[in-house]
C-alpha cells in the first residue's frame, strides 16, 4: 500500500522575529532560515555541501533527496540560474510548509515531488549531473537512504562526471558502514568534509574522474554569487580544498 500522511512524522515550526526553523523534535534542528535572507544558508553544513561546486561548478540538472525547509534547493535556485532542479521529498507534513519557508513554486526550472528518495534515484538513472542527499526523519537517516542497494543506485542516477554530495551523521553506529558501502561504489573518488562541533560529515563522491580536477579558480567569486552569498561560501570552499589536498596527497603516496 502506498504511504499516507498518518506514516510520516509531523514536523513543526518555530518562528521568532529573526528566524524560522523546521524540527521533528526539540533536540535537533532540521532547517532554518534568516527572516531577512530567505534564501541564504543558515546551517554550516548546507555551505559545505555546495563544494561540489568546485568539481562540477555548472550542473545542468540537479536531484535532492529531501526538502526540508528547502535551504539548500532555494540557494541553488537563485545563485544556479542555469540549472533545473528536482527534489524528492517522501514526508508530505514537510511539503505543506514549503510557503511558510518560501520555497519556490513549481515551474520550468524547479519542482519538488512527494516521493520516496530511494525509488526516485532508480527513476533517474543516467540523467543526473549532481544528486544531493539530505534525508532524515525522527530516527535519523532513513535505512531506505544509507543501503547498498541505495548507493548503487546513486551511482547509477548520475551521468558520466557526477557528482554525489550526502550528509551523513559521523555520531551514526554504522558510520563507517555507510562509507564502507559508498566506496564499493565510487572507489577512490571520493572526499569527506567534517563539522566536529556538529557531527555532520559531508560526503562527496564523483562517478568519474571530477574529483582529481579541482577548480582553483572558484575560490574567486563566480560571476553568478553577490558578496553576501559568497561570503558564506568561501570559508566552507577552503575546508573543503583543505581536504582535497590531503586527499590528493594521500592518492599520490598509495601511487608511489
Amino acid at each position: 500500500m502506498p504511504d499516507t500522511p498518518a506514516d510520516h512524522c509531523q514536523p513543526f515550526v518555530l518562528e521568532t522575529p529573526v528566524s524560522t526553523s523546521l524540527h521533528f523534535s526539540f533536540a535537533s534542528i532540521q532547517s532554518r532560515m534568516d527572516a531577512s535572507r530567505p534564501d541564504a544558508l543558515e546551517l554550516d553544513y548546507t555551505a559545505l555541501m555546495m563544494g561540489f561546486l568546485l568539481f562540477l561548478p555548472a550542473p545542468q540538472r540537479i536531484g535532492m533527496v529531501g526538502l526540508g525547509g528547502g535551504s539548500l534547493a532555494k540557494f541553488c535556485f537563485r545563485h544556479l540560474p542555469a540549472s533545473r532542479i528536482e527534489v524528492a521529498e517522501i514526508n508530505p507534513h514537510v511539503i505543506v510548509l514549503r510557503e511558510r519557508f518560501q520555497v519556490p513554486a513549481d515551474g520550468e526550472r524547479f519542482q519538488v515531488h512527494c516521493a520516496d528518495g530511494a525509488h526516485y534515484v532508480q527513476q533517474v538513472q543516467g540523467q543526473l549531473d549532481l544528486l544531493m542527499v539530505d534525508g532524515f526523519d525522527l530516527g535519523g537517516t532513513p535505512p531506505a537512504l544509507c543501503s547498498q542497494r541505495f548507493y548503487e543506485d546513486c551511482f547509477d542516477a548520475l551521468q558520466e562526471q557526477g557528482v554525489l554530495v550526502l550528509n551523513l551523521h559521523s555520531g551514526h553506529i554504522d558510520y563507517a558502514l555507510h562509507l564502507a558501502r559508498l566506496r564499493q561504489c565510487f572507489g577512490p573518488q571520493l572526499l569527506r568534509v567534517g563539522l566536529e562541533a556538529s557531527g555532520n560529515c559531508i560526503v562527496l563522491a564523483c562517478r568519474g574522474a571530477a574529483m582529481s580536477r579541482l577548480r582553483g579558480s572558484l575560490l574567486r567569486r563566480p560571476p553568478g554569487f553577490d558578496e553576501q552569498a559568497w561570503g558564506q561560501l568561501l570559508p566552507a570552499f577552503e575546508q573543503v580544498r583543505a581536504a582535497w589536498l590531503k586527499w590528493q596527497a594521500d592518492s599520490d603516496q598509495w601511487k608511489s
